[in-house]
């Protein structure tokens, strides 16, 4: 239904957020019937750990919803840089979701000064600043 067709936005927003809380909450579920050897080898062909894996998990498919944002705050290509450095990419979402300081990191988006501050608190800090000038910016 489009958007401006919907009556009740909040309301539906209410329940589309429910509904999203209630397949994560599935997912758990069947993630925690595995047993322990096919758990371990799903980590493994991830490349993760095993609790790094369970971690993940538990936070949500959208865990690491800032780090797209970060980057373009920072004027890196985030397509260019999963071109030229995928696993390098895939590794800074798994560091972005398992981020501790996101509070600080939405308040610094917002206001457009996580260029003055991310080295402060990111945990990718180290591998943004190892990208380099140049290496995949806009």
């Amino acid at each position: 239904m489009p958007a401006q067709a919907k009556p009740y936005p909040r309301v539906q927003f209410l329940i589309d957020t429910f509904a999203q809380w209630l397949r994560h909450r599935r997912e758990l579920t069947e993630l925690r019937q595995l047993d322990r050897d096919d758990f371990e080898r799903i980590a493994m062909d991830l490349q993760v750990t095993p609790s790094d894996l369970d971690e993940l998990v538990r936070h949500g498919e959208h865990a690491a919803d800032e780090l797209p944002l970060m980057l373009k705050a920072l004027g890196i290509d985030e397509a260019a840089l999963g071109r030229a450095e995928p696993l390098v990419l895939r590794d800074m979402e798994r560091v972005c979701a398992m981020c501790k300081d996101k509070p600080r990191c939405h308040r610094d988006l917002a206001a457009g000064t996580s260029g003055a501050h991310y080295e402060e608190y990111c945990l990718n800090a180290p591998t943004i600043d190892r990208l380099g000038a140049g290496a995949v910016k806009h």
